[in-house]
């Protein structure tokens, strides 16, 4: 299996998930953050592969992962969490390993949530929990201001008033040039999706503490080193406070998977082992 990628979809109720799977071993699923789509994976999936079964996937409504029925989305973040559960159910009967990025983070906090037999360990990469921070309600504002933006001037000037805002500087320019790199329609229809659906119901997500609490053997939170200050890393602070873990810290910032793919890789690779 090491040598090539295997590319699939799954069916789920209401859409269809396209997932890659590469490396033999254990297995990990990388669940992707704003972006919604796994190709932001695709460095760092390569180098985790030498020891796991890696899965990188769409999430539903992004990219190739098309929906076909009726959406509830009142409940979005169930159906992001069930469809992880799903992908395990389908690829392995063993525990598997689960790691989230950003949004993508608070989805695998869920399934941890409310699958916790399937799995091994749940990496909680900067999950921007809101509700959980002191000045959550200037934050909210501040999501509701770029969703106000988007709709006024468009989807560039909110990616950028976004990105400025929320990430360090090397963050920044990820961004922007992924954003540049990926100008493409599906990204501007996968960005649309995003705004709409999650830029502001995902970080007002209330976490059940006390599940959390129950199954913390099997929780990691990761944070990146140059992010420290941003509020992407502080959600994870309060959580590990309130839950006694100590913070993993991997290299580079919010998207340090996309900037330092060799070492990130070597260093949760390392921290899942120990």
């Amino acid at each position: 299996m090491k040598e090539g990628k295997h590319m699939s979809t799954l069916k789920v109720p209401g859409a269809q998930l396209y997932y890659e799977v590469t490396g033999s071993g254990p297995l990990l699923i990388l669940i992707p953050g704003a972006s919604g789509v796994g190709e932001v994976f695709r460095q760092v999936a390569r180098e985790l592969a030498a020891r796991y079964q890696v899965v990188t996937y769409d999430r539903r409504g992004f990219s190739r992962s098309q929906l076909n029925g009726p959406q509830d989305y009142d409940h979005r973040l169930s159906t992001d969490a069930d469809d992880v559960w799903r992908l395990i159910e389908h690829l392995t009967d063993k525990p598997a390993t689960v790691f989230g990025n950003s949004s993508g983070a608070i989805v695998a906090l869920e399934v941890l949530i409310h699958a916790p037999k399937r799995l091994q360990t749940v990496v909680a990469h900067e999950p921007p929990v809101v509700s959980l921070l002191p000045d959550a309600a200037k934050w909210w504002a501040f999501f509701d201001g770029i969703y106000d933006t988007y709709r006024k001037d468009g989807i560039p000037k909110a990616m950028h008033q976004f990105a400025s805002t929320i990430a360090g500087k090397g963050d920044h320019q990820l961004m922007e040039r992924y954003m540049t790199k990926q100008a493409n329609e599906y990204t501007m229809a996968n960005a649309a999706y995003w705004m709409e659906h999650e830029l502001r119901q995902y970080p007002r997500v209330e976490l059940d503490l006390d599940a959390l609490a129950a199954h913390v053997r099997q929780l990691m939170l990761v944070g990146g080193r140059d992010s420290q200050d941003q509020m992407t890393y502080q959600p994870n602070k309060v959580l590990a406070r309130q839950l006694g873990l100590d913070i993993v810290d991997l290299p580079g910032g919010h998207l340090g998977f996309m900037a330092y793919p060799t070492e990130f890789a070597t260093e949760l690779m390392n921290a899942l082992s120990r």
